[in-house]
């Protein structure tokens, strides 16, 4: 059996949360859990045939209970920040839950990052995984409809880690899903990122306010220090910035839905390669900027620049901008999404 099942500890009083190791022929591992869907560990070999924990986390359950980073987790209904916690759907204005001073942020205050995920274990010849179920009732954090949700992990014999959201509604809605793990291919304990080399496959990105939320325009990156078209240091012009990146990027795509490449990030030291290609029109690349000492598993204390997001989505409050890749999901329509991770050694 290539699938470990045991328990990850209990979630009001008692509730029990379930993790599944998920390992490979050549030795790779990724460990998931029934809370938030979250991926909670992943080891990667480097080019001295040594493995480590390449992600953010915590020891057990409460740690994703008392979580505000968004550990590893799946994100929903909405990715990202909604303007004033509110958008129109047909003329009518929907009033959705804010937790984010006025603004709404993944999904909510209790969003699915916060929710116990029903899952069932598959496993075949070249792969093996991790199927998680979600119904998100009609009004949960002020969405229309009820959201019946699935969200996959594979982890296949090529070192590839696939995630698929699969969603349909009863009710015209909105849906915007993602995954929110934290990457530091040096070992997710070991100091800053900032010597990661990141290539982004986009020649633009969704400009944002002092608030981190979309404005509506669309702006070239060129001559900024948002320019990732060909790789560079993470480091390099990040003191330019304040905080650090957090931003969506407009991937460059021939058809919207196509899974195509979107970013690659190499670790010199460790010559980890993470590659990821996406049907998402864009990449949030959040560097971690509020990480303020958080205590995390091993004995792990996270702080500022120590790791990085690459969450693929839809484009931040796309239900108030139409100019955007719509968001809207109709009865009798299927959302999907697919992000494939895919790790080698330069």
């Amino acid at each position: 059996m290539t699938i470990e099942k045991g328990n990850f500890g209990t979630i009001d009083k008692n509730k029990n949360v379930q993790y599944f190791i998920l390992k490979n022929k050549n030795g790779m591992q990724a460990k998931v859990i029934t809370f938030g869907a979250a991926l909670v560990s992943l080891t990667a070999i480097d080019k001295n045939g040594k493995w480590e924990d390449i992600v953010t986390g915590y020891d057990d359950a409460q740690g994703y209970v008392n979580d505000v980073c968004s550990f590893g987790c799946t994100v929903g209904r909405f990715a990202n920040r909604i303007r004033n916690a509110s958008f129109k759907l047909d003329g009518k204005e929907i009033k959705l839950t804010a937790n984010s001073g006025q603004h709404q942020l993944h999904g909510g205050k209790i969003g699915f990052n916060k929710v116990l995920w029903n899952a069932e274990p598959f496993e075949n010849k070249d792969n093996r995984g991790v199927i998680f179920k979600y119904l998100s009732k009609d009004g949960e954090e002020g969405y229309p409809g009820n959201l019946d949700t699935r969200v996959t992990y594979t982890l296949t014999d090529d070192d590839e880690l696939k995630i698929e959201y699969v969603a349909v509604t009863d009710k015209k809605t909105v849906v915007n899903l993602t995954n929110h793990t934290y990457f530091n291919l040096a070992g997710h304990k070991s100091g800053d990122v900032l010597s990661h080399k990141i290539q982004i496959n986009a020649d633009k990105i969704t400009e944002s306010d002092s608030d981190l939320i979309a404005t509506g325009k669309i702006v070239k990156v060129e001559n900024s220090p948002f320019d990732f078209r060909k790789p560079k240091t993470i480091g390099l012009d990040i003191n330019k910035l304040g905080m650090g990146y957090d931003i969506n990027f407009v991937l460059n795509k021939q058809s919207q839905s196509e899974l195509s490449f979107a970013a690659k990030v190499t670790e010199p030291k460790s010559g980890r390669v993470m590659e990821i290609l996406t049907t998402e029109p864009g990449i949030q690349f959040y560097t971690g900027n509020f990480l303020d000492g958080v205590k995390g598993k091993d004995g792990a204390v996270y702080k500022k620049h120590e790791a990085f997001c690459l969450e693929t989505q839809h484009f931040a409050d796309s239900p108030n901008h139409p100019e955007f890749p719509s968001t809207v999901l109709n009865p009798g329509e299927t959302y999907r999404h697919l992000v494939v991770h895919k790790f080698t050694i330069q």
